[in-house]
This record gives C-alpha cells, sequence and structure tokens, in this order.
C-alpha cells in the first residue's frame, strides 16, 4: 500500500525548463514513478536527451517548445501537453528560472521585468491554464513549484531573483488556498545550494564555495537526486493531504542560521 502512494502510473505531468539541471532530473524522476511526461524549453531541440531519458524508463515524452515568461504560450502549451499525453496534465512543474548575479543597485528595469517575468509571472500563467483544465474537466491535480532557500532569505548581488522566489512562495500558499476544494494541491520545494548551469556563477569563486560549505551541517552542497523523492512525493496521493506547503531540501542550511 504505500508503495503506491508514490506511484503515478497513468499521470500526466508538464515540467517547464526541463532542458538541464533541475528541471531534467524532476521529469526524469516523474517518469521513473510511472508519469508520462510533457517538457518544455525554448527550444524544443534543446529537450531531445532529456526526452530520450524519459523514454528509456518506457513512459511517454513529449518535447514542446514553449517561452516560460509569455503568457500567450501558457495555455497552448498545457493543451498541447494534453493533447498528446491522452487527457488533461494532472501533474505541473514549475521549474524554469533565470538569474543574473548583479549589485541592486546596478538592477536595470529590464533585468528586472525578464527575471521576474519568467520566476514569478510565468509560474503563475503557468499554473493558470493548467488549473483551468483541470476545473473545466472536473479533475483534481498537483503543482510543484520550484522555490529557493532565497523564498525564505536575502542573498546579496540577487535581489530580483529573491523578489521572484520570496513571490514564488507566497503564489503557492494563495493558489493552494483558492484550489484546494477543487481537488488542485499546490505546494513547492526549496533547494538549498545546487549546483547547476544557473548557479554556476557562484560556484566559480572557491572562497564562496568555502564559506558556503561552513553554514552547511550536512557539510556538502546538494545532488539533483537528492530532490527526486521530494518531487514524487509532492506530486503523488503520498501527500494528497499536503497543499500550501514548501519543502525545503537543504542540507540543514535554515535550521542552523
Amino acid at each position: 500500500m504505500t508503495a503506491a502512494l508514490f506511484d503515478l502510473t497513468g499521470r500526466r505531468a508538464l515540467v517547464t525548463g526541463a532542458s538541464r539541471g533541475i528541471g531534467a532530473r524532476l521529469a526524469l524522476a516523474l517518469a521513473e514513478a510511472g508519469a508520462d511526461v510533457a517538457l518544455t524549453a525554448r527550444s524544443a531541440a534543446a529537450l531531445d536527451e532529456v526526452a530520450a531519458a524519459v523514454t528509456a524508463t518506457g513512459r511517454r515524452a513529449v518535447p514542446l517548445a514553449a517561452d516560460a515568461a509569455d503568457e500567450a504560450a501558457a495555455g497552448p502549451a498545457v493543451r498541447a501537453a494534453a493533447a498528446a499525453l491522452g487527457g488533461p496534465v494532472d501533474i505541473l512543474v514549475n521549474n524554469a528560472g533565470i538569474e543574473e548575479v548583479r549589485a541592486a543597485a546596478e538592477v536595470e528595469a529590464a533585468l528586472w521585468d525578464r527575471i521576474l517575468g519568467v520566476n514569478l509571472r510565468g509560474a503563475f500563467f503557468m499554473a493558470r491554464a493548467a488549473a483551468r483544465e483541470l476545473l473545466a474537466a472536473g479533475r483534481g491535480g498537483a503543482i510543484v513549484n520550484v522555490c529557493s532557500l532565497t523564498s525564505y532569505v536575502g542573498v546579496p548581488a540577487a535581489a530580483p531573483y529573491t523578489a521572484s522566489k520570496a513571490g514564488l512562495l507566497g503564489l503557492t500558499r494563495a493558489l493552494a488556498a483558492e484550489w484546494a476544494a477543487s481537488g488542485i494541491r499546490v505546494n513547492g520545494i526549496a533547494p538549498g545550494y545546487f549546483r547547476t548551469a544557473l548557479t554556476e556563477p557562484f560556484y566559480a569563486d572557491d572562497a564562496w564555495q568555502a564559506r558556503m560549505l561552513a553554514k552547511i551541517p550536512m557539510g556538502r552542497f546538494g545532488a539533483l537526486d537528492d530532490l527526486a523523492g521530494a518531487a514524487v512525493f509532492l506530486a503523488a496521493d503520498a501527500s494528497r493531504y499536503m497543499t500550501g506547503q514548501c519543502l525545503v531540501i537543504d542540507g540543514g542550511y535554515l535550521a542552523s542560521i
């Protein structure tokens, strides 16, 4: 019975920003748990490697080109995923995100709008598009937003990113409260320090790495596999009475500051 609570067989998932890093690993995790998965990135060709990995699990992979910051692209992406996978998307993982290290005094409006456009605005419109289809079909579902430690704490030279991720945590709670009665659960995961293409500028500094490791009780940075179980848990019936929450996966960082 316990294993069945984590079984996603027959579910249809859509993962944004799935071409690499966290998005790619979460897409594969959902497939490994039994879900068929639609994948989005700005270019469908960028998804070939991840799509092949999903297919290798025996599940169906549908690569889709979509701009995470484009409100008009959200509805068509969700409907295209549903058409290709044979029914409404049951699971949405809002992972698409961008960052640029910049001192706050140097942040221009264009940079602010670009980061919040993808990380927060785009996540809302993808969630809205998925929820509209589920509500019309009278179905429940699970939305998992990829938040961040910066949903909780401030980070120097990352004001737009921090604002976007703090906003995403607030959005998670608001949508959870609004859609709970309809059976749509909205939760988040907040990765701590994970080395990806997005965060590479920080890891290029050896002194920064040493300072951060000293603050992490487990004494290491996160590995992408550390996120897989949490994503499956929040997508599956194992978390069926849980909504509006965010699982912090950080090696104990927040607990110790």
